[in-house]
């Protein structure tokens, strides 16, 4: 439904999906135009070479302002994942935060590995479960869950091509994005590939 109504919007005959979001994730989609950008993208996916930055509201303050969460995900419950102690095939979460509105905080994530639900339950992990979380941070209600795919930079024709898609441009995206506060936050991070992101060892 989403590809057929971009392309009527496009003017183009078919549009491919490189990725997808999360039910609960709103934000950028990356779509190939046709079947050889779709290949040359997906492949980019593949071998990791496209940094991915979100943006989250936490409902508490978080054990630590910045940092890595580094751990293997396990199933908990049906519809659940858990970090786990061990690293055989961890999940990897670099994050900034800053604060929002009284009892919350904004954060910057970038995940270097595409697990399943693995910002939402790194967040969970450092003790500020996203706000509106149906999963990982049950009876804390929203107006929606928010996660935001913020940004997305990734390697074509030669080229490296940045794009943000900025949550207070869509007020379906939900009402706390547009907290004076958090809108300051999301103003220091437009740019979230020129920041001085720690080298992971």
């Amino acid at each position: 439904m989403l590809l057929q109504e971009v392309a009527k919007q496009s003017g183009d005959e078919q549009l491919y999906l490189i990725h997808r979001l999360d039910k609960m994730t709103s934000g950028i989609l990356l779509l190939g135009r046709n079947a050889k950008a779709a290949s040359a993208l997906s492949q980019a996916f593949a071998d990791r070479e496209v940094e991915k930055f979100y943006l989250a509201i936490g409902s508490k303050k978080p054990k630590k302002k910045q940092g890595l969460v580094v751990g293997d995900m396990e199933r908990s419950r049906r519809s659940s994942w858990k970090l786990v102690n061990s690293k055989t095939n961890p999940a990897i979460t670099q994050f900034f935060s800053l604060a929002a509105e009284p009892g919350e905080r904004l954060f910057l994530c970038k995940p270097h590995t595409g697990k399943t639900h693995q910002i939402r339950v790194a967040l969970k992990s450092v003790g500020s479960g996203i706000v509106g979380d149906p999963i990982y941070n049950a009876g804390n209600e929203a107006d929606r869950g928010y996660l935001h795919a913020f940004s997305l930079c990734f390697p074509y024709q030669d080229e490296t091509h940045c794009f943000v898609c900025d949550p207070r441009e869509h007020k379906a995206l939900g009402s706390k994005w547009h907290n004076e506060t958090v809108s300051q936050g999301i103003d220091t991070w437009l740019s979230p590939w020129e920041l001085n992101w720690p080298t992971i060892k």
